[in-house]
């Protein structure tokens, strides 16, 4: 039950949040191909791009790639937040009584591999669904699948399973540091909120506090590799399954750097908050509410 709850408070967060990670998807590929005659319109904001996707590819245009945005919500952060609800109740993140920000660190850290490994081949999907654009107001690499599974049969046929993995060495940083400093910074501002009595113990805003608080957290950290990560599983592959514009994330990161600056792996920083703030403390919300309504019923 502890993944079923993680993963359905999850699916739940997703269903809000999808609009904003198309935009932050898109704003994190543009200028990436701008010498390849590839980039051929520039998202000024986040306010800019949601209006333009919105106006050109329609209102669908804003929920693309759903689907897979929910398979990955229920089995990566299913498995992370399942994961991390374990270690907790066997009371290792604790040491005399209040939470260790190292032992949560690491416990937050080791359920993010977890889940990054179990969730990379739909989240190599959803990246591809969701920088698909009509011609007019496409950034980045564009492939034509026709959808979720239709996808996942075409990089399988054309670079076997290992094909469906690739990207995931960005992938396992990216939520590894998320997941450390989500977590981290969740346990332990839901404990400071309750001893500063702000709120009744079992008050729903005492999660939804702590959650606020952790969403500032995880966008500051979690960026960059953010933006790597949408670059490696979104760009051009030759027949061995071998990127055609970077060699992995060290060589990413690098390019990045060097051609659009400091600011360049934090592009989409708004539509990051934006996407990651809210589905952050709504999942974490979600998560604790349904973690207490099943204890009372069990």
């Amino acid at each position: 039950m502890d993944f079923v709850l993680a993963g359905v408070a999850s699916c739940g967060a997703c269903l809000f949040s999808n609009p904003l990670e198309v935009v932050k998807t898109r704003m994190q590929l543009q200028g990436e191909l701008r010498s390849r005659g590839s980039y051929q319109v520039h998202y000024r904001n986040v306010f800019h791009a949601f209006y333009t996707i919105g106006k050109v590819d329609g209102l669908a245009g804003l929920q693309k790639g759903l689907v897979p945005g929910l398979m990955y919500q229920f089995f990566m952060n299913g498995v992370r937040l399942g994961s991390y609800a374990i270690i907790e109740s066997s009371g290792y993140i604790k040491t005399d009584g209040r939470v260790s920000a190292v032992k949560s660190t690491l416990a937050g850290a080791v359920a993010g591999v977890v889940g990054a490994v179990m969730g990379s081949p739909v989240y190599l999907v959803k990246t591809h669904l969701q920088s698909q654009a009509a011609a007019s107001i496409a950034v980045g690499h564009q492939y034509n699948h026709q959808g979720t599974f239709h996808a996942l049969r075409a990089i399988y046929r054309e670079h076997g399973l290992l094909g469906l993995w690739r990207g995931s060495g960005a992938a396992v940083p990216r939520v590894s540091v998320g997941s450390a400093t989500q977590l981290c910074t969740f346990s332990s501002a839901k404990e400071l909120v309750m001893d500063l009595q702000m709120f009744p113990k079992d008050s729903w805003l005492v999660a939804l506090s702590a959650g606020m608080i952790s969403s500032v957290a995880v966008v500051m950290a979690m960026t960059p590799f953010d933006v790597v990560s949408t670059r490696l599983y979104n760009q051009p592959v030759d027949q061995q399954g071998k990127g055609l514009l970077y060699k992995g994330f060290t060589d990413c990161f690098s390019k990045t750097l060097k051609k659009e600056g400091f600011l360049g792996v934090y592009k989409g920083l708004g539509a990051s908050y934006f996407r990651v703030g809210p589905h952050t403390i709504l999942c974490l919300f979600f998560w604790d509410e349904l973690r207490k309504v099943y204890a009372r019923l069990k």
